[in-house]
């Protein structure tokens, strides 16, 4: 078939699917072990879905599967790259990088979160991130100690 006949997309569209960056931390790049072993499956997986895109035969679509991985390949490469791994903390006298710490809340509720990066935070999953409000103000405290967080106090019970 001639390529005068082949439908080209213009360059304003091709642009469209070009993703920005995902927005990359000022802070330290700080993670656990665990956190590290998760940055590079997630850029595995990356890879993978990116080189899957690319078999794709129309250009157009090719184009469109292959933005999102890309974007997700670029971002993993760069957070890889700046990982400062973290060792476990030596000990559980004091809130640090890594702990698992309980705490209640001035209502009563008791939350038990463990400190990691960034990217492996998930308070669902029982994470947060030390760059969040209350990591930072639990950090360097003790058992029994309390943090004060905006108009609310913060009792830490454990720490493990």
């Amino acid at each position: 078939m001639s390529v005068a006949f082949m439908k080209e997309e213009s360059a304003e569209t091709a642009s469209e699917t070009l993703l920005p960056d995902r927005p990359i931390s000022p802070h330290p790049n700080l993670v656990t072990a665990t956190g590290l072993a998760a940055l590079e499956a997630q850029l595995a997986e990356a890879r993978t879905a990116y080189e899957a895109a690319n078999a794709i035969e129309d250009a157009n679509e090719r184009r469109r599967q292959a933005a999102g991985p890309l974007r997700d390949v670029r971002y993993l490469v760069e957070r890889l790259r700046t990982a400062q791994v973290v060792s476990e903390p030596a000990s559980s006298e004091i809130v640090a990088f890594g702990s698992k710490v309980a705490f209640s809340r001035d209502d009563g509720r008791v939350q038990t979160y463990r400190i990691v990066g960034e990217d492996e935070a998930d308070p669902k999953a029982g994470s947060i991130s030390y760059v969040s409000p209350v990591a930072k103000v639990l950090m360097g405290k003790a058992v029994g100690e309390i943090a004060s967080l905006g108009d609310q106090e913060l009792e830490i019970l454990t720490i493990a």
